[in-house]
């Protein structure tokens, strides 16, 4: 395996890994999650549609073929989670020091640096060269 093939695994890995364990907590009801929705005033349907969004870009994420399907919903999934925490939560939300807000930032730079090396295929679907 050549060192961008690992980076890539690498990445979809951390990108994956960060979306499906915040799942547990948006099903589950979670109070943070509830108390994040509630705020945004979309609890409970923005809370499990989320969810729903977070599960299939991480699948798809996961599968080589999708995976620059994947990262394009992930920068969008993480561009919206990103911009609540700016403009509506705060960067710390009920005093977490600023993780969930860390976590999105780190899964957008992973799902951006997968579409990186997906380029070829973003191209070959504008028509680019």
């Amino acid at each position: 395996m050549e060192k961008s093939e690992k980076i890539i695994w690498a990445l979809r890995i951390i990108a994956a890994g960060i979306l499906l364990q915040t799942l547990f907590f948006k099903f589950s009801g979670a109070e943070e999650s509830i108390y994040i929705f509630s705020t945004l005033g979309i609890e409970p349907y923005g809370r499990i549609g989320s969810g729903i969004a977070e599960l299939v870009v991480a699948i798809l994420i996961l599968i080589p073929k999708t995976t620059w399907i994947g990262a394009l919903g992930g920068c969008g999934v993480m561009a919206g989670a990103i911009l609540s925490h700016l403009f509506v939560l705060g960067i710390s939300v009920q005093n977490d020091g600023g993780l969930l807000f860390l976590l999105a930032l780190i899964t957008l730079l992973c799902c951006l640096g997968l579409l990186y090396f997906n380029k070829s295929k973003l191209f070959n679907l504008l028509n680019l060269k």
